[in-house]
């Protein structure tokens, strides 16, 4: 078994569309990224590879590239969970933390988790999902980002 960390921030923009855990979530600003920028997707890519010491995302899917332009990050996490099974690896459980003053995360939860559970092929049981605001400070809380925080267990 082994346990990977993943952090991920995005900026907060006017004509964006936010994209969160997977889903589309109606908001009047998005994540500014080269690809969807979905922090949550991307801090949980970067847990899985880190736990299987397989560098980053930004290393299998750069930001300087034509083809991850624009990327859906569903198919970064298929493509992460692909990855890890070349080296004999599964994901056991991730638990990951959304920090975002608005818009409220919770209701929107159990459709990430569905959602991922199908990309990954687990049980919505193995993928925790909290959300916490920043109590008004830093960047979160004047609400010019979102970030992510995961964490992932992986085995052979």
């Amino acid at each position: 078994m082994r346990v990977g960390m993943g952090y991920d921030v995005h900026r907060l923009v006017e004509g964006r569309q936010l994209w969160i855990g997977g889903i589309r979530i109606e908001h009047e600003t998005g994540l500014l990224g080269h690809s969807d920028a979905d922090v949550l997707i991307h801090a949980i890519c970067d847990a899985i590879l880190g736990a299987a010491n397989m560098r980053d995302i930004g290393f299998h899917f750069p930001d300087t590239s034509d083809e991850t332009e624009g990327m859906d990050s569903k198919v970064i996490l298929k493509k992460t969970i692909e990855l890890i099974a070349t080296k004999g690896y599964h994901l056991v459980n991730i638990d990951a933390t959304i920090c975002a003053e608005r818009p409220k995360m919770n209701p929107h939860i159990p459709h990430m988790q569905q959602v991922m559970a199908d990309i990954i092929g687990c049980d919505t049981d193995q993928i925790s999902i909290k959300a916490t605001t920043t109590e008004r400070l830093g960047f979160t809380g004047r609400q010019e980002g979102i970030s992510a925080y995961a964490v992932a267990l992986i085995e052979k």
